[in-house]
């Protein structure tokens, strides 16, 4: 078995769905078709190009690499373009065709709704200034009535190790974890016997442009830098099921979603 399915029809088979729920990601080849991923790539670069906010810049989280500051040396480089779904109308009609909805459908149940809040953006990693992203679960800062969503990763471009492909454990998405495995921005330590365990299990994820992960809101997986001269960029969104609603009063319920599909 492995983690990249060829693309066959508009839906997960059910071993594809198995691996799903065992691994907490999966790899289907090929989802986005070229015309699609160049408009997706095209309206990145005019946005990146002025700058079209909202936008985050790699100086504000001062991971490992980035800027010291919006004012120093590199100062200026975008980390993730916001609200993608406003950018282009490209993005939400894809999430809406049927490799991607009935997909989603399996995984999350009939009815989707996709959060405006968290993540709905177009990752970017260029090749000076981008930085490191530690062992983290999407639903650390997420506020749901369960802990149950999923993430669409798009690769618009060729995604490897070297220029800061995703890395994820396997299964982890199953375990439970205490409060002395995190830091205080709640990224796994690096100096925990118990931490050094699972890390044993790292699966380094090669993606074609066009290719698209989809991966559970509590599989643990992190990035490097870009270390090579070109830049990386991903479309990525996340889903919920009806029936698992954002805590009241939470960052999780304080914008619109988007109904994608209603079952």
């Amino acid at each position: 078995m492995t983690d990249r399915m060829e693309t066959t029809s508009d839906r997960f088979t059910e071993e594809e769905v198995s691996f799903f729920q065992e691994n907490g990601f999966l790899v289907v080849k090929q989802l986005i078709d070229e015309s699609t991923r160049q408009a997706m790539k095209r309206r990145t670069l005019a946005d990146l190009e002025h700058l079209t906010e909202p936008i985050e810049y790699e100086a504000e989280l001062q991971y490992p690499g980035a800027p010291e500051s919006i004012q120093s040396e590199g100062g200026k480089t975008p980390r993730r373009l916001k609200t993608a779904h406003e950018r282009d109308p490209i993005f939400l009609e894809t999430l809406k065709r049927s490799q991607f909805l009935n997909r989603l459908q399996q995984l999350l149940g009939p009815t989707v709704i996709m959060p405006t809040v968290h993540h709905n953006c177009i990752m970017t990693k260029e090749p000076d200034y981008s930085s490191d992203t530690g062992w983290h679960q999407d639903i650390r800062y997420w506020r749901y009535e369960k802990r149950e969503l999923v993430t669409v990763w798009i690769a618009l471009g060729d995604e490897y190790p070297e220029n800061g492909s995703l890395k994820v454990i396997p299964g982890s998405h199953k375990r439970l974890y205490s409060p002395d495995q995190f830091d205080d921005e709640l990224f796994l330590r690096n100096d925990l016997a118990e931490n050094e365990e699972l890390l044993l299990n790292v699966e380094h994820l090669t993606l074609s442009a066009g290719d698209v992960l989809f991966f559970h809101c509590r599989t643990f997986h992190a990035a490097s830098r870009n270390y090579t001269a070109e830049p990386k960029y991903s479309a990525v969104f996340t889903f919920r099921g009806s029936e698992n609603d954002p805590v009241a009063g939470s960052r999780s319920a304080s914008l619109p979603e988007m109904m994608i599909s209603e079952g």
